[in-house]
């Protein structure tokens, strides 16, 4: 035989010269929780995550920056009695986030800080949206009222420094409104993430119970996006790229792979992937058990992502899997 393509995997360093992805820590955003308690708090749903005290938080933030790491995603919990069905909680200027940004920034200023812009942390009813039942008692989500308080979001977390801001709330236009907010109050150099398409996924479950932001009635499939849809995620990126967006993601990941792909085709943007809670989680299980490798799995799921298409991957395993690969 004259060709054998195995000539190109006979060794470690002929393997390496033909890889076509390498994962870096540079590819990682480091999704962290975080709480007003003075002490750090594991996640039971979540084994090897942590809800971070601000002093918590800065510490691990640094810690993966110093890896390489370079950018972070902030998930606040916030206290039951500041969540209202508007979230004013959410644009409050001393509240949790825009102080976590300010120390984030003072103690690493190359670090890039990304903030959740919805409402759902903050908001009494659960929602990434606010609540209204219509004449029938139906529970409606209203798209426009809901962005005019994500574009007050965005602001106050655009004013204590943040880096880019990120949508996932899913409403229509948000995008534009956003853009045109932050631009009006002279915030044009702080980019927008969108969440441009965002699945109503089981797999979200673990990340909930870490922010206790369940919807207390109904779900969210009015807002986000059907799990048998494709063409629908890249209407979704056109509209968001149209509207301003400086990036768009897709979420979750390993499930969605062949949307991540699709996306990556349909546009010129950086595209990012959430590998979210329920990904991370069965990994971690299975590998608790004895039933997998998980450091091995781990990356090979990390690679499988970037190989479909992804320039960034949000992951719980940010600062994990760049020690294995500095190792």
């Amino acid at each position: 035989m004259h060709i054998r393509p195995r000539r190109n995997r006979r060794t470690p360093a002929i393997r390496s010269l033909v890889r076509e992805n390498v994962l870096t820590p540079a590819d990682f955003i480091l999704p962290l929780f975080l709480h007003e308690d003075a002490v750090n708090t594991p996640i039971a749903s979540m084994p090897g995550v942590t809800r971070w005290s601000l002093e918590g938080l800065v510490k691990e933030a640094g810690e993966a920056h110093a890896l390489g790491v370079p950018a972070v995603v902030l998930f606040p919990k916030i206290e039951e009695g500041l969540k209202t069905p508007l979230a004013e909680e959410c644009h409050n200027d001393d509240g949790l986030v825009p102080r976590a940004i300010r120390a984030l920034k003072a103690a690493h200023p190359t670090l890039c800080v990304i903030t959740d812009v919805a409402l759902d942390p903050y908001n009494s009813d659960g929602h990434d949206g606010v609540v209204q039942r219509d004449e029938r008692g139906e529970l409606q989500i209203l798209n426009d009222e809901t962005v005019e308080i994500l574009c007050q979001q965005a602001l106050c977390h655009a004013r204590a420094g943040a880096d880019i801001v990120s949508p996932s709330d899913m409403m229509d236009g948000r995008v534009a409104a956003l853009r045109s907010a932050l631009d009006a109050d002279g915030f044009d150099q702080v980019s927008i993430l969108s969440y441009s398409a965002k699945y109503a996924s089981a797999f979200y479950g673990p990340f909930r119970g870490a922010l206790d932001s369940a919807p207390k009635e109904g779900d969210k499939k009015t807002y986000q996006m059907d799990c048998g849809n494709a063409r629908e995620a890249i209407r979704e990126v056109m509209l968001d790229e149209a509207e301003g967006a400086d990036m768009v993601m897709v979420k979750p990941a390993g499930p969605y792979l062949d949307i991540i792909a699709r996306v990556r085709e349909s546009t010129t943007l950086p595209v990012a992937a959430y590998q979210v809670s329920g990904e991370y989680l069965m990994i971690e299980s299975a590998a608790a058990a004895g039933w997998v490798d998980g450091k091995a799995v781990a990356l090979e799921s990390l690679m499988g992502i970037k190989r479909a298409g992804a320039d960034m991957i949000l992951t719980y395993y940010a600062k994990r899997a760049s020690e294995w690969l500095k190792a």
